[in-house]
């Protein structure tokens, strides 16, 4: 439909409101979100490049899955477990001075107090 055309189920032109029952027919906006096909993409702003939709289900890259360095937390949160149900979370490994709670609340992992 074009502004200005009747709409025929409200008896109405588009952007009126209908004197019968108030109702207010669908814009052109609206009539093409109802398209069958779906509402057409929005237009890009200047320098808006559309996303790369050609790594879609790739791996990431290497320097953003570091094997490493996820299984050296792993094996740090295995031992904090442990040392939890040893009792001994809160005590340095080293020089069994108890660790401050500060400490275990910025690093729940840390195993000593560094001086």
């Amino acid at each position: 439909m074009t502004t200005g055309a009747v709409a025929a189920d409200h008896g109405a032109t588009l952007g009126q409101v209908n004197p019968q029952d108030g109702a207010v027919p669908p814009t052109d906006d609206q009539t093409a979100c109802t398209d069958p096909d779906g509402p057409a993409d929005p237009p890009l702003g200047d320098g808006v490049e559309p996303p790369d939709d050609s790594s879609v289900g790739d791996a990431p890259p290497a320097d953003l899955l570091d094997l490493d360095r996820i299984g050296r937390d792993l094996d740090g949160v295995e031992s904090a477990l442990r040392r939890l149900d040893d009792g001994t979370y809160w005590t340095d490994e080293v020089t069994g001075d108890p660790i401050p709670d500060e400490v275990l609340a910025a690093d729940p992992v840390a195993r000593r107090v560094e001086a």
